[in-house]
């Protein structure tokens, strides 16, 4: 039995009265800085199984491979004759040739400063990496990195069937550590306020309550903002399924089921003096309206549209990730 309340028939609604952003409610008594550390320690604790998201499964064509930097490890992923993702070291073993720029052919990497072929069995001194495609992003397993017991697949969180979706994915970097990131998605309370051209109307009414309570469910009214006063209400509900892994699914209003995925992956090995990281995140929509096949259909034109507006929050919100590092690595400043 379905008990989910009743949609209105059209998505959108009219604020009666908007308020300026300088006369909302002020959220900083209840964006209590104990709340966030505390749901931030939490999620460092649970296990990834050493797996780290390297960007989006699109990202790596059936001919080519691409080259990443996880933890200070230098990789690259291509794709195997079947189609599988691949990943080994982006050093060649031979000479060290960067592996990024060289072609793949039937599924084999090749070389190509001396046509060395490497296939995804590996071979001595070049060991391939578990990896995993799960249909939206690509993992790779690191387990000198991540220093964890291993698990045999990633933790992916629940997600809207992707035949009934639309799934687009962004990719940044910021100077900061992972848990930074994390930090930032576990605040819901600054969103009206630092993103005022998207969010509007913005109520946390449920989060963790002291340390004891590990729920580290984030739940919020808000509303999206189409104009000043045309919006459009949801409930969403955060949460950190593993350390460097925050998620948002909307529970209700428009796009019930949608997901928003930010995964952060370390670039720099751990106590770089200059860490960067990036910012992963993955916008999987959908909807049980009519219309809503008819967009999926012109996905191609949609998922732009999605990167962009993904992007522009996350100008601010690196910004934040990164001042919170700053704090967090000089002293003389207050944290």
């Amino acid at each position: 039995m379905n008990n989910r309340p009743s949609r209105p028939r059209f998505p959108l609604a009219l604020r009666r009265n908007p308020q300026a952003w300088d006369r909302q409610e002020p959220t900083w008594r209840a964006a209590q800085a104990s709340v966030i550390e505390a749901a931030l320690k939490r999620s460092q604790t649970r296990p990834s199984g050493n797996w780290y998201v390297v960007g989006a499964s699109r990202d790596v064509p059936a001919k080519a491979p691409i080259g990443r930097t996880v933890a200070g490890r230098e990789l690259v992923v291509w794709r195997d004759a079947e189609g599988r993702p691949a990943a080994g070291p982006g050093a060649c073993p031979h000479l060290g040739a960067p592996l990024k720029d060289s072609p793949v052919r039937c599924g084999t990497l090749v070389c190509h400063w001396h046509g060395l072929a490497l296939g995804s069995a590996g071979m001595p001194g070049w060991r391939t990496l578990p990896v995993h495609d799960d249909g939206v992003l690509l993992w790779v397993r690191l387990d000198g990195a991540g220093g964890e017991q291993p698990l045999e697949h990633p933790v992916v969180p629940a997600r809207p069937e992707l035949a009934r979706s639309v799934a687009a994915v962004y990719t940044g970097v910021g100077r900061c550590e992972p848990e930074d990131i994390v930090a930032n998605r576990l605040d819901p309370w600054h969103g009206a306020w630092f993103h005022p051209y998207s969010f509007v109307d913005l109520k946390v009414t449920g989060s963790p309550q002291g340390d004891a309570d590990d729920s580290d469910r984030f739940a919020v009214d808000v509303s999206f903002k189409l104009t000043s006063r045309l919006v459009v209400p949801v409930r969403a509900v955060f949460t950190a399924p593993e350390p460097r892994t925050v998620v948002m699914h909307i529970t209700d209003g428009e796009g019930s089921d949608s997901v928003v995925e930010t995964h952060a992956t370390p670039l720099t090995p751990p106590d770089h003096p200059a860490p960067r990281t990036a910012v992963v995140e993955a916008v999987i929509a959908t909807s049980d309206r009519t219309g809503f096949s008819v967009a999926r259909h012109a996905s191609v034109a949609l998922r732009p549209l999605m990167r962009k507006a993904a992007g522009r929050l996350w100008r601010d919100d690196l910004a934040y990730a990164e001042r919170r590092c700053t704090l967090r690595t000089r002293p003389n400043l207050p944290y």
